[in-house]
């Protein structure tokens, strides 16, 4: 019941994006973008990653079927398009056939099994699916801010920023006295924040086809939820970033002639009442809260009980999204406090759903709620008081985010099973002369 109720909600969210990308932007939405992929050249990664989380449900004989089958489609559609000389985007040549095996799969659950290896195998389908959508989604989302909100409040944003000492400024000049070479890695990191998301799910999911079963929570459920709710703060909050509103802008949109003033990470901006401005109607309005913090906040705490590996990579995948987030101008240091809140309340309101709504996490969720919503109103209505007294509400918003962190800690560990005691070996008895 829980799976099919999600899925109603996932098809009328879907729906409802879908008139909403072609009433305000006059383009396709996640929906139509979904069936076009069938056939036209989609973006490879976000459908290998659905894949590969489908195909957790399968045993390794299956795995390598469905792999086969997708790269034997993918290489038919390469043929076809180079013998045409079909007109492709860069990077976008195959793609198809994952998505095709993920439909065959779905298929075959349908047609061939029956009971409970029918559900599994098209709760595997579901989860691959619904990567792929939240991409479609994420993307929708962002046209609808973009069309939607013509002013933004970045100098709102800048001005609470001061009580941080504006580290996005710092970041950025750093990271251009650093060179290329931290440049490049910071932009892989950032642009690859999913493929992280896939390798930490996979860890966690690896003993589905052996145990017939999904774990109770997963990063899958914290990471689609996040990208959920994140954009509706987009709508209430429209910021831009301080490389757009501040600076010449980037990846094709914005540009001085938008910023309040060229000053992006030289030059701090000055403390000025703040007031809404007009931005262009295709940068995204998406900074208010750092969903990429909230994500690899998600990551970093999935990872801490895999293996050694895995919990070095989660905190280098944190680290690195926190330099790029800042580093690239695309957020603000507040931003990422937000961000920060934002994915340990989601995460407590889904393991506290999994415990059947436990007293001690209903509070630590309303605690979390609370705090974010505080951070938000006190960066709309009290930038001006931040900026002036930055040693007060600095530490301020620093503290609330830490204490929202210690109550997460303190809360999950409570729960945690704890190991039986080691049973002691009776004592020696004296022998009898």
């Amino acid at each position: 019941m829980l799976w099919a109720a999600a899925a109603t909600v996932a098809l009328v969210f879907l729906v409802a994006l879908e008139i909403a990308a072609r009433r305000y932007g006059g383009v396709a939405g996640p929906i139509t973008n979904q069936v076009r992929e069938v056939v036209l050249p989609p973006k490879p990664g976000p459908l290998y990653g659905g894949l590969a989380l489908m195909m957790v449900v399968l045993s390794w004989r299956q795995r390598f079927v469905a792999a086969g089958f997708a790269v034997g489609v993918d290489v038919v559609f390469v043929a076809v398009r180079w013998a045409v000389d079909a007109d492709v985007p860069e990077g976008q040549f195959f793609g198809n056939g994952a998505l095709w095996a993920m439909l065959g799969c779905a298929v075959f659950a349908l047609t061939r099994r029956t009971g409970e290896e029918r559900i599994l195998l098209l709760k595997g389908v579901g989860l691959g699916l619904l990567l792929v959508a939240g991409r479609k989604t994420g993307d929708t989302w962002l046209l609808i801010t973009s069309k939607t909100r013509p002013t933004v409040l970045d100098p709102y944003v800048a001005m609470a920023d001061h009580a941080l000492g504006n580290p996005s400024w710092l970041a950025g000049r750093l990271l251009e006295a650093s060179g290329p070479v931290s440049t490049y890695v910071l932009d892989l990191v950032y642009a690859q924040l999913a493929v992280a998301a896939v390798a930490v799910a996979l860890y966690q999911l690896r003993n589905v086809a052996a145990e017939r079963a999904f774990p109770r929570h997963h990063l899958v459920r914290t990471f689609l939820l996040i990208g959920l709710l994140g954009p509706a703060f987009y709508m209430i909050f429209p910021v831009v970033g301080p490389i757009f509103a501040y600076g010449p802008g980037t990846s094709g949109t914005g540009g001085v002639q938008w910023a309040v003033a060229d000053l992006w990470p030289h030059t701090l901006p000055p403390v000025s009442l703040p007031h809404p401005v007009t931005y262009d109607g295709i940068t995204p309005r998406n900074c208010m809260p750092s969903l990429h913090t909230a994500w690899a906040t998600a990551i970093f705490i999935h990872s801490r009980k895999g293996p050694r590996l895995l919990r070095y990579a989660g905190t280098f995948w944190l680290v690195c999204t926190f330099g790029a987030t800042l580093g690239f101008g695309y957020h603000y240091g507040v931003d990422l406090v937000a961000g920060v809140v934002f994915a340990l309340t989601v995460e407590a309101g889904l393991r506290t759903f999994d415990r059947g709504w436990h007293r001690s996490g209903v509070q630590l969720v309303a605690y979390g709620t609370a705090v974010f919503a505080a951070l938000l109103v006190s960066y709309r209505w009290l930038p001006m008081e931040m900026a002036a007294h930055p040693w007060v509400f600095g530490p301020l918003v620093i503290v609330s985010m830490l204490s929202v962190i210690y109550g997460y800690v303190r809360t999950t560990g409570a729960w945690e099973p704890k190991p039986a005691p080691a049973l002691r070996p009776p004592d020696p008895q004296p022998e009898m002369v």
